[in-house]
């Protein structure tokens, strides 16, 4: 029996690739969490504010992560639903990634009433700080992580007594 690369394994034993689906999913919850701990830890450490523009609000905050996770998910879907995803994609993945978060930053300082100016020195103080590398590593170790559940052959796991060939 022939399968096609990227099918699952069709086998009873149940080894094969994490459907493209799960893989973004699963990849997605995880930058979200590395980015959600990662600001807070890097905030918590330097003593300063991601967005320490008075009078924004969270709003830029806000917008800027579920931008970024849409163009998270978005880019890794479309390397993991190829036949064989490389690993190497996962540095693309995060630019793409850090670029949606510093527009979506951007756009939304604009229209909460921050001037050009601010607007763009929000996002120019965040690509430029330790910030914009806890996005930009987030969005690399989830995007490779996303990349090799997709890339496993393994099986499922099984407990000893599962096996009946060995009653």
């Amino acid at each position: 029996m022939t399968t096609t690369p990227g099918a699952p394994d069709p086998s009873p034993s149940g080894g094969g690739p994490v459907r493209p689906g799960v893989a973004v999913v699963f990849a997605t919850v995880g930058y979200l969490a590395l980015l959600i701990f990662g600001l807070g830890m890097t905030s918590l450490i330097i003593d300063e504010a991601v967005i320490a523009q008075p009078g924004l609000g969270q709003a830029p905050g806000a917008v800027a992560v579920a931008a970024s996770l849409a163009a998270f998910a978005a880019a890794l879907f479309a390397v993991v639903r190829r036949a064989d995803p490389r690993p190497r994609s996962a540095p693309v993945i995060a630019a793409v990634t850090g670029l949606a978060y510093l527009v979506g930053l951007w756009v939304t300082a604009l229209g909460t009433g921050a001037g050009l100016g601010s607007a763009t020195g929000v996002a120019a103080r965040v690509a430029t700080s330790w910030f914009g590398l806890v996005v930009l590593v987030a969005a690399v170790l989830s995007a490779w992580a996303g990349i090799e559940l997709a890339r496993t052959r393994s099986a499922r796991p099984r407990w000893s007594w599962e096996d009946e060939d060995d009653v």
